[in-house]
């Protein structure tokens, strides 16, 4: 299959309620969106990017720059090019996962359109249905945590994800726990704790939660495994792991008991697969993890996310959890606590044309 065109498309939709992390408030999410045409047809990606490097180096700026004058160019240079040989034909430019994934994403879902095959079908999975998920930001209070809490289990959701800080932790984990004693709950720390808090972070002992996400520095894995030697909660990795091999030795050196997999900060859907694979043969707990996707990577995560190795239910959540339109056709919706595994050709979405056209920014 040979390359002829790609299209970097960047969006800006409104998210319904503003994302605050410890890096700022987000009220919108840009995103770049990757259209490729190939001689047998066309397929689409997204970036997994911010728009600030908060969470990761990477953010939409410096992933336009890596993709318009150096990734795009080499795909297009190749003489034939498939998903499994995105990698190696991008492999000359370092880094840049988030990207990269873009570019293998929309040649995933070119190829899969291209033999009418749905991504379900590709990595044989044989759910049906996966259990629905939501991650919230930070609140002021532990009062607006349990209300919002509240709100989203009143709308199915089985298991709640809330974010952590210094100054905004155990007071705000314990009101969860007292108000939904059987809900759940997991904890991320997006790295904001250093290996002085242990004494602290061990107190999330009392609360009965599921995992710590990332409670130190993405670079410091000595920190994750005296922090898991304190702790009986499961420590969990987010940032450390960039691919397979920093999976491998994350748990070789004991600071990981837990994998968060998000195929955007690995690379793409096929080294996602890669880790899953090695996960279920250790036995290590997985989950798919998630970045205010739009309905496009949200698709495809839940497609991934029923693989046999997702055993903790994963940050996946209805399109309307965060945004009033999305850029499918069908958007993704929670029923019951669940969601359906897309099942039609490529990786399970259709694209709305009139909301690229509205929410197109340049």
């Amino acid at each position: 299959m040979r390359v002829e065109t790609v299209d970097l498309i960047p969006l800006r939709l409104p998210l319904r309620t503003p994302w605050r992390t410890a890096g700022g408030t987000m009220t919108d999410r840009e995103v770049i969106l990757v259209h490729i045409r190939t001689d047998s047809g066309e397929g689409w990606g997204e970036c997994a990017a911010f728009e600030t490097p908060f969470y990761s180096p990477e953010f939409i700026s410096s992933s336009l720059l890596a993709l318009g004058d150096h990734l795009v160019p080499l795909l297009l240079a190749a003489e034939s090019v498939t998903a499994a040989s995105v990698a190696s034909i991008l492999a000359p430019v370092n880094g840049h996962r988030m990207a990269k994934s873009a570019l293998e994403m929309a040649m995933l879902d070119a190829d899969l359109r291209a033999s009418n095959l749905s991504f379900g079908s590709y990595l044989g999975v044989t759910r049906p249905q996966v259990d629905a998920g939501v991650a919230l930001g930070l609140t002021d209070s532990p009062d607006a945590l349990s209300e919002t809490i509240a709100e989203r289990t009143s709308e199915g959701y089985r298991r709640v994800k809330i974010k952590i800080e210094p100054g905004r932790d155990l007071d705000w984990v314990s009101a969860a726990r007292a108000q939904f004693p059987a809900l759940t709950l997991l904890v991320d720390a997006n790295g904001a704790y250093g290996r002085e808090d242990l004494d602290h972070l061990a107190h999330l002992d009392e609360f009965d939660v599921t995992l710590i996400e990332q409670p130190l520095h993405e670079e410091d894995l000595v920190g994750h495994r005296l922090l898991a030697e304190r702790l009986r909660t499961p420590i969990c990795l987010d940032e450390s792991l960039v691919s397979l091999a920093a999976t491998q030795a994350a748990v070789a050196l004991g600071a990981c008991e837990v994998v968060n997999l998000k195929p955007g900060r690995v690379g793409g859907y096929l080294e996602a697969r890669r880790i899953h694979d090695w996960c279920l043969t250790q036995s290590i707990p997985l989950w798919c993890g998630g970045m205010l996707e739009t309905g496009v990577a949200r698709a495809a995560n839940v497609v991934l996310a029923a693989l046999d190795g997702f055993t903790i239910t994963g940050d996946l959540s209805g399109s309307d959890r965060f945004y009033d339109a999305d850029i499918v056709a069908e958007p993704i919706r929670v029923v019951d606590g669940m969601i359906d595994v897309p099942t039609i050709p490529g990786l399970g979405f259709e694209i709305d044309p009139e909301a690229i056209a509205r929410f197109r920014v340049s």
